[in-house]
């Protein structure tokens, strides 16, 4: 479900995010996130192991209450090991490093997330994610090129 060569794009909408659960935040954006995978290395462990690398891009934004606009904007690397528990099923770990435009302390972040893409053929997947990006639970596509 993953190999060598593999290039992915995954887009989802994002639940539970932190201008979500405050009550103060009105009129959401709801979280979108793209991330792209690329295999580089077949059989690490055995032949149903690879590892990829590619990007993250997430944007969401709410109104505070007394009218102010908050915007978070994410860009960051990240790396990916895959397994292959079941046929059809591509399940992942990883960790992505980058920048949270949003964020007015330390822009800089690090996080971890593991996923799963099911493939509906050979091109089409649908995609859940669970770690902290610009969410902290994704549900999308992914489109296999």
């Amino acid at each position: 479900t993953f190999n060598k060569g593999d290039k992915i794009l995954n887009l989802s909408i994002g639940f539970i995010n932190r201008y979500y659960v405050e009550s103060a935040y009105s009129n959401r954006v709801p979280p979108m996130a793209a991330s792209f995978d690329v295999g580089i290395i077949d059989h690490l462990f055995d032949d149903k192991s690879s590892i990829g690398v590619g990007g993250y891009f997430g944007f969401t934004s709410a109104k505070y209450n007394n009218n102010s606009r908050h915007t978070d904007v994410i860009a960051s690397s990240r790396g990916t090991f895959h397994y292959q528990l079941v046929d059809k099923l591509d399940t992942y770990a990883g960790m992505m490093l980058g920048i949270d435009f949003g964020d007015y302390g330390n822009p800089f972040f690090s996080s971890e997330f593991v996923g799963a893409r099911y493939y509906f053929n050979n091109n089409f997947a649908g995609m859940a994610e669970i770690g902290y990006g610009i969410a902290y639970f994704n549900l999308g596509i992914a489109l296999k090129f």
